[in-house]
């Protein structure tokens, strides 16, 4: 990746880096989406009977831009409009989706939203809307708010939807956030810029606070679905305490500090958990080296076996016997929490376990009481 842009602010305290990617396509959140709609369908409503191609709206940074209008239609007791969801070269699940905005005169003070089909509905607190409220968080509702004020100073009622959108959110964090029938609308500055995967780290955040929120002192962070299996196989953890972090390992560490837990456990595949020790913050296979390479160097110290006969960890693991196995688990578990440690610059005391394809513990290290181990097999 290139050099680093400013970072952008998520839930008041969280950063979530940016990175400028000058070979991709910059595209737009859900949220200013929401926001283009919403507008869009107000003009509708106060009596604009032209059918606009686009829509102007500011963004958070002081910025302006338009945004293509797919319909604007009237009804009888407001009017709607949509816009397409345009991600750029980013892979986000709702790229290409409509994103529709129904808008009313409403009798309160202020602009208030409802879940449309496809948006989801809180159901845990640690989020930046409380339970019950749909899953709009706060930087798409102000969004909404500064587009609808540029036309008028009277409450509104803005229903967001996202057709399909039930289906998509079953693919994404959102059941683990207590976030039901449908999607989260995210956002922070507006934009998507390529490969960031701002919506996945905007879930990651979203999945400490709940965390946080529900008491948990010591989460589990775990690459994926093999290693929250095995997890919740061997220890006592709550819904909310496992973490599936995916390949955004150094944005997670970064900010796990301001959450001040009081131990972390990385519990994972040594295919992907020993790339951190290199260094390897970003553990997507095509960002990152192989994770025997840091095997291969760490070599005759721990095993007798030659790596470069073996072509994953799987195959070179399975091939140690106990003894050796142990002791090379042991030093690469090591040598991943030193790495985090030093990655997060905070007083959490990190552990670690490594485990195989089928859940079978390989190594460990640190204290893994808090944890309080079942069924556990080295």
């Amino acid at each position: 990746m290139s050099k680093s842009q400013p970072t952008e602010t998520f839930s008041d305290t969280t950063k979530v880096q940016s990175d400028d990617m000058s070979y991709g396509r910059l595209g737009y959140t859900t949220g200013a989406c929401a926001a283009a709609a919403a507008k869009a369908a107000l003009r509708a409503l106060i009596g604009d009977t032209e059918q606009p191609t686009e829509v102007e709206i500011p963004f958070p940074g002081g910025e302006r831009h338009s945004l293509p209008v797919v319909f604007v239609r009237q009804r009888v007791h407001g009017a709607e409009a949509a816009v397409l969801k345009d991600a750029g070269d980013d892979p986000d699940i709702t790229n290409g989706s409509l994103v529709q905005a129904f808008v009313e005169w409403g009798g309160g003070k202020d602009v208030v939203f409802v879940a449309g089909s496809g948006v989801g509905t809180v159901t845990k607190k640690g989020l930046s809307v409380p339970p019950g409220e749909p899953a709009i968080t706060s930087g798409p509702r102000k969004m909404v708010r500064d587009a609808l004020c540029e036309l008028t100073s009277r409450p509104v009622r803005v229903t967001i939807s996202i057709p399909g959108g039930r289906e998509m959110a079953r693919k994404t964090y959102n059941p683990r956030l207590g976030v039901v029938n449908g999607l989260s609308i995210l956002g922070t500055t507006g934009r998507v810029r390529p490969f960031s995967c701002q919506a996945l780290k905007c879930s990651l955040v979203c999945e400490l606070d709940v965390a946080k929120a529900a008491g948990v002192t010591a989460p589990v962070l775990t690459p994926g679905h093999i290693g929250e299996r095995s997890a919740r196989k061997h220890l006592t953890v709550t819904a909310e305490q496992v973490i599936e972090v995916g390949n955004e390992w150094g944005f997670l560490l970064e900010n796990l500090p301001r959450y001040q837990f009081e131990q972390v456990l990385l519990w994972g595949h040594p295919g992907k958990l020993a790339k951190l020790a290199d260094g390897q913050w970003d553990t997507h296979s095509s960002r990152s080296k192989p994770a025997m390479e840091t095997i291969r160097r760490m070599g005759g110290s721990f095993h007798s076996l030659d790596p470069a006969e073996h072509a994953t960890t799987e195959g070179l693991f399975a091939a140690l016997d106990q003894a050796e196995r142990n002791r090379l688990g042991e030093a690469l578990s090591a040598a991943i929490a030193r790495a985090a440690e030093e990655k997060m610059s905070d007083a959490s005391k990190i552990s670690v376990v490594l485990v195989n394809m089928e859940g079978d513990v390989l190594g460990t290290y640190g204290d893994l009481s808090l944890w309080r181990k079942l069924n556990y097999k080295s």
